[in-house]
């Protein structure tokens, strides 16, 4: 059964801390300067929690510091005791709805954040969607030891055709202005709201409709979600004797349904570099043996075609100034091209047909380039990755379609993991909104 329990968040204080300045992306999006831009946005930025500047002194191979790790730990006892942090007085789910405009219509994403009792995935109530790695994980690992506290959002996904949960907390929320209301720096079109719900009877009917839910997702969070369930097993080594509702039992999450309205899920384009004898010529030559190709005028040109031939596996090609649209030339010599026994439904995925069809038959990649990341960069905006290539920082980019939520689901309940960025649920979870504590002492 899933458990997910109320808790006392710690939580910005309005009253001094202005949430549009203290809110961030999450911490695996913190690149490109992003975390300049937030430590000068506010003193209180939540990203020196997550993502903290490494120092020249710093001693990253030592526990006591001085590093990242030690000082987010510094940032959060301080921020507490300034009372720009403060602890909620009783426990409460969390109403957080995100509203945003999507190629020129409004959607509004409706979730709740609470503490979800952690599940390993062989259990079955929980599926993870996509691949992790071990870098990652030790980094955030780290910072949950240092600091005992969940700072960031796992994104969950639970199966409510109805939206029956939604409904419960629409009507916890009605009337009630919301305790945050204020959009983030980065996605600064994107209105964050978070109202908090202490009512007792809309708790535990929001509880009640989960109890038995089982193929939870993982939409995003995945290495956080792991770490959790390692430190849960480390902390439950040190205290054999803790109860149950002992908190670090628990990681705070963030759950939508799959039949939300407001869900939507994005693209994640790939630039390849570092192929300095590649011709484009002889890429689009090699490609004929599996795809149909046919050239197009410009970027929207380009995205407008792959949408109509969505159904028949369409990818974007972009390299010497040029736009191509690739189609597989017939999905039922996937088999041919991927021959490992894997599922129609994993196979059929974008995603791996442009990492197992094109980018290692067709262009030579080797696969664990996915892994590595050595010739490899990822990308939400394509106009960013063409932009590479134009400037000569890369060979060429390759745009997808995004993945449907049905094939997510299809691929998580077969007990398959995605290729790396297959998703992009848009808009992100942002970082600051409430915070868990999870120490040893600490009770759910």
């Amino acid at each position: 059964m899933a458990t997910i329990r109320p808790f006392r968040g710690v939580r910005y204080n309005t009253q001094r801390v202005d949430p549009a300045l203290v809110l961030s992306q999450p911490y695996d999006r913190i690149r490109y300067g992003l975390q300049e831009r937030y430590y000068d946005l506010s003193p209180y930025n939540v990203v020196r929690i997550t993502k903290g500047k490494a120092l020249p002194d710093d001693r990253p191979d030592q526990l006591q510091g001085p590093n990242a790790y030690t000082r987010a730990r510094a940032y959060y006892d301080l921020w507490c005791a300034e009372g720009a942090l403060v602890r909620e007085a009783e426990p409460a789910l969390y109403v957080y709805h995100q509203t945003f405009d999507l190629r020129g219509t409004q959607r509004t994403r409706k979730g709740f954040i609470a503490a979800f009792a952690l599940s390993p995935f062989e259990e079955g109530i929980v599926l993870p969607h996509e691949r992790t790695h071990a870098e990652a994980k030790a980094d955030r690992l780290r910072l949950l030891r240092t600091l005992q506290v969940n700072v960031g959002q796992i994104f969950m996904l639970y199966p409510d055709a109805h939206n029956r949960v939604a409904a419960t907390l629409d009507a916890a929320i009605e009337g009630r202005a919301p305790a945050i209301d204020a959009t983030e720096m980065y996605e600064d079109t994107v209105r964050q709201q978070l109202w908090v719900v202490r009512d007792p009877q809309a708790i535990r009917a929001v509880a009640s409709e989960m109890a038995p839910v089982r193929n939870l997702i993982i939409a995003d969070g995945h290495h956080r979600y792991e770490t959790a369930l390692t430190y849960r097993d480390e902390m439950r080594e040190r205290y054999p004797d803790a109860p149950p509702d002992a908190a670090f039992n628990y990681r705070m999450a963030t759950f939508v349904s799959m039949d939300d309205p407001g869900l939507a899920i994005l693209p994640t384009h790939r630039e390849v570099f570092g192929l300095l004898q590649l011709r484009p010529a002889q890429v689009l030559s090699d490609a004929a043996r599996a795809f149909h190709i046919f050239p197009v005028h410009d970027l929207e040109a380009c995205l407008a075609e792959m949408r109509t031939h969505a159904p028949e596996h369409a990818l974007g090609f972009y390299a010497g100034g040029r736009y191509h649209v690739l189609v597989l030339r017939d999905s039922v010599q996937l088999d041919q091209w991927i021959p490992e026994p894997r599922s129609t439904a994993w196979k059929s995925l974008d995603v791996t047909i442009a990492h197992r069809v094109f980018l290692e038959q067709v262009v030579g990649l080797p696969a664990e380039t996915a892994e590595t990341q050595a010739s490899l960069r990822y990308h939400r905006d394509p106009a960013l990755a063409i932009e590479d290539v134009d400037a000569g920082r890369g060979s060429f980019v390759l745009l997808l379609n995004p993945t449907r939520i049905e094939q997510v689901r299809a691929c998580a309940e077969g007990g398959e993991r995605m290729p790396q960025k297959s998703t992009d649920f848009c808009p992100k979870l942002v970082s600051g909104l409430t915070m868990m504590p999870v120490p040893a002492e600490e009770r759910i």
